[in-house]
């Protein structure tokens, strides 16, 4: 009995052991083939870097053909020579590199008509520099509208893609064209000029990269405004799904004359002419033409706004130019009284005797964000206030006069030709700041 029970468990052992033995060598390879049924496959691997040429056909549409150039520059050669969007072309790159499937629908399709694949709604050859191509083909939408049908030639197998995918290749020429007004690079921009109005308004930059208006001035300039101005200029856009060229032409050439606007950069010059269709502001529309593309197209109407304004609109009404940091004084004379503000290390000073630094702070802080409301043609005459601020350890001295003119004030910045007009109340407000001022709690030292 005790060998029949010992040969009973040797074979239950052995039986066990093979069992172990084979989940252990066959159980990755099950997973391995599970993860493979599991993960679609790729149908389209290329190197987008290798890409040199993209053909694009589609039904009712003309061939769209776009080829890189030596420089990397993605050019439109057919229908005819069109700037390239570069983003839009790399976002196809992007899909072409690694495309995806859903799943394989036919491994051997014999019927290709009911995917929509024969003809098919879009057929994109891809060529790189090894002189390979590959075709991508893609049909209809799939019932559920979430994919589409796609081959690829020389493979039998019919698969689905992502809508995404699809969205990402099927372009037509607008989308691929370079929809840019003006192709200056907006980091090299050194000038622009802006003729309206039998007005010519020049900006220039200078060596801290700022700008400043050099035409009728020089004036000071308010940099928010006038990058704004750089901003819109580059960044406009033709918007080619509006309308067609006859009728932006017509509209054009039956339009005001409103601006135009000359930038330059490392590369030369372009011109951009806009004019105004319109009864009322809220409904101007406006047109362009470049010197740097054909045709006339209708742009946003914040470029049309940002064009029609007049060299005030770009002048800085502050005041005052110092900086975030502290002055190293302020010196103030309003009508019969004088103020003497030094500031030493952290703290400041007046007669000899140490004020509180918050009450000085917020005196500064109107000072600095002093501005006009307008510029004014009014006389200055007789004023009554006089404010010094000295700043940079004493490099820089601002010195503005203010006179009474009926219910405002007229202030002029010295050396500069303008005069800046002011409320009552933001004198007033400057007033009860200097009135504020108050000794510092505590011994001085």
């Amino acid at each position: 009995m005790k060998i029949r029970g010992l040969i009973v468990a040797a074979v239950v052992f052995f039986i066990l052991a093979g069992i172990l033995y084979w989940s252990e060598h066959n159980q990755p390879a099950a997973d391995a083939a599970k993860g493979s049924a599991d993960t679609p496959p790729v149908i389209l691997k290329v190197d987008s870097s290798a890409i040199t040429r993209l053909n694009l056909e589609k039904k009712d549409a003309k061939p769209i053909v776009l080829t890189k150039a030596d420089s990397g520059e993605w050019k439109i050669t057919e229908p005819q020579p069109l700037r390239a969007d570069q983003s839009a072309v790399s976002g196809m790159l992007s899909t072409l590199s690694s495309l995806s499937s859903e799943r394989v629908v036919e491994d051997k399709a014999t019927d290709l008509k009911q995917y929509g694949l024969e003809p098919p709604g879009l057929q994109l050859d891809v060529s790189g520099t090894n002189n390979r191509m590959q075709k991508l083909i893609v049909g209809d939408d799939t019932p559920t509208g979430s994919a589409a049908y796609a081959m690829v030639s020389g493979d039998p197998r019919v698969y689905t893609i992502a809508t995404y995918s699809k969205t990402s290749v099927d372009k037509s020429l607008n989308d691929l064209r370079d929809k840019r007004l003006l192709t200056v690079n907006p980091e090299k921009i050194t000038r622009i000029e802006l003729a309206r109005k039998n007005q010519t308004i020049v900006f220039g930059r200078n060596n801290k990269n700022e700008w400043q208006i050099l035409k009728p001035g020089p004036l000071r300039t308010d940099s928010v405004q006038a990058g704004e101005l750089a901003q819109k200029l580059t960044d406009a856009r033709m918007e080619v799904s509006s309308s067609d060229g006859r009728t932006a032409a017509s509209a054009f050439a039956h339009a005001t004359p409103l601006a135009t606007a000359k930038v330059t950069d490392e590369s030369g010059t372009q011109e951009l002419q806009v004019r105004k269709s319109g009864v009322g502001k809220s409904e101007d529309i406006y047109y362009a033409k470049s010197s740097a593309i054909d045709g006339i197209y209708k742009i946003n109407f914040d470029l049309g706004q940002a064009l029609d304004k007049g060299v005030d609109e770009f002048r800085d009404k502050k005041l005052f130019d110092f900086g975030p940091g502290d002055p190293d004084k302020v010196e103030l004379h309003l009508g019969s009284k004088a103020y003497l503000l030094i500031r030493s290390g952290g703290d400041w000073w007046q007669d000899g005797k140490k004020v509180d630094g918050g009450t000085v702070q917020s005196l500064i802080s109107n000072l600095r964000d002093l501005a006009a409301d307008k510029f004014s043609d009014s006389r200055f005459a007789n004023p009554t206030i006089d404010v010094r601020v000295t700043s940079d350890d004493g490099k820089r001295v601002e010195k503005v006069l203010m006179a009474k003119s009926n219910d405002a004030y007229v202030a002029k910045r010295e050396n500069d030709p303008g005069l800046f007009e002011l409320s009552s109340t933001a004198i007033e407000n400057l007033q009860k700041e200097v009135d504020e001022v108050k000794p510092a709690v505590g011994p001085s030292k």
